[in-house]
This record gives structure tokens, sequence and C-alpha cells, in this order.
């Protein structure tokens, strides 16, 4: 598949928050528990520091991500983000084109570090796609996620210095 990935803009917000709300749904990566309408959505996505749409050659949106200070002021050089892939496309390369074009636009926009608070030990395959980009296990958050049924989860927080 041949992913680009472009800014976010508002007439993205529909397709956005169809990809983004069905990974609320699944609930075994995101944190979020209620989903958003389009208009929350758009103004979500707006207020990051960047948010990137990954499309195909003839512009069908498949993914996206979310880009912003993980903290502020004396840590405001920490970015934070999060990648939503729609369920079609997984396992396609769309998810290496966003954080790929993420760790890109972070450094542009001149933070130092990208750090991943809350990786779900589950999700094997955004595991093993940080790790071949250079990412750094910090360690083990014990039971630091809440699965949809309940159940907890542990947490692998990652970074990699831009």
């Amino acid at each position: 598949m041949n992913i680009t990935v472009r800014k976010y803009e508002s007439s993205d917000a529909h397709i956005a928050a169809e990809i983004w709300n069905e990974v609320v749904r699944d609930g075994v990566a995101f944190p979020q528990e209620n989903e958003m309408s389009d208009a929350e959505a758009d103004e979500f996505f707006c207020s990051q520091s960047y948010t990137g749409i990954a499309c195909d050659e003839n512009g069908k949106v498949y993914g996206l991500y979310i880009l912003h200070p993980n903290n502020v002021g004396r840590c405001g050089h920490i970015s934070n983000a999060s990648y939503a892939v729609s369920s079609s496309a997984r396992g396609k390369g769309v998810g290496r084109a966003v954080v790929t074009d993420c760790i890109k636009k972070a450094k542009e926009l001149g933070f130092g570090i990208l750090q991943f608070n809350a990786v779900v030990a589950s999700n094997v395959p955004a595991l093993a796609l940080y790790k071949s980009l250079g990412f750094i296990q910090l360690g083990v958050i014990p039971e630091g996620f809440r699965l949809k049924s309940g159940e907890y989860e542990d947490i692998i927080p990652h970074f990699i210095k831009l």
C-alpha cells in the first residue's frame, strides 16, 4: 500500500473520528472511553501541535496521528503521540508511515524526545514497530491500563531521542 501522510484539515473530521472511535471502541489501546462526534473530533484534532492523516494515492484515509507536548515548561521539549489505524488497513504499513512521519514532524516542531506513556503490553504489532524504529523501552507499569473487559494489563512506556 502506497501511503502518504499530510496535515489534517477540518474536512477530514468525519473519517478521522470514525477511525479514532474504532480504536476507542476496541478498548485495548487508547485510554479514552468515550467516542467523539465529528465536531468534537475536529476541535480535538485541531488543538494538537500537529495531526497527520495517512491516505493512499486516491486520497482514501486509513489512519492518523496526533502530536503534542507530553508536559510543560522544563519538560516541554518532550512530545507525545497517539496513532489510530483503521482495522481494514492494519498490517499494511500504515502504522509505520504515521510513526515515521510523526518522528519527522516532532523534530520539525522543535521537540527533542518523543515519548509514549502507555503502550499496552498485548499490542505486539506496535511494540515490534517501535523497536524496529529505535524506540527504547523504559520499563513496565504493572496493570497500568484497564481493558474494556475490566481486566488490567501492563503498559510499557517508550521513548526515542530525536
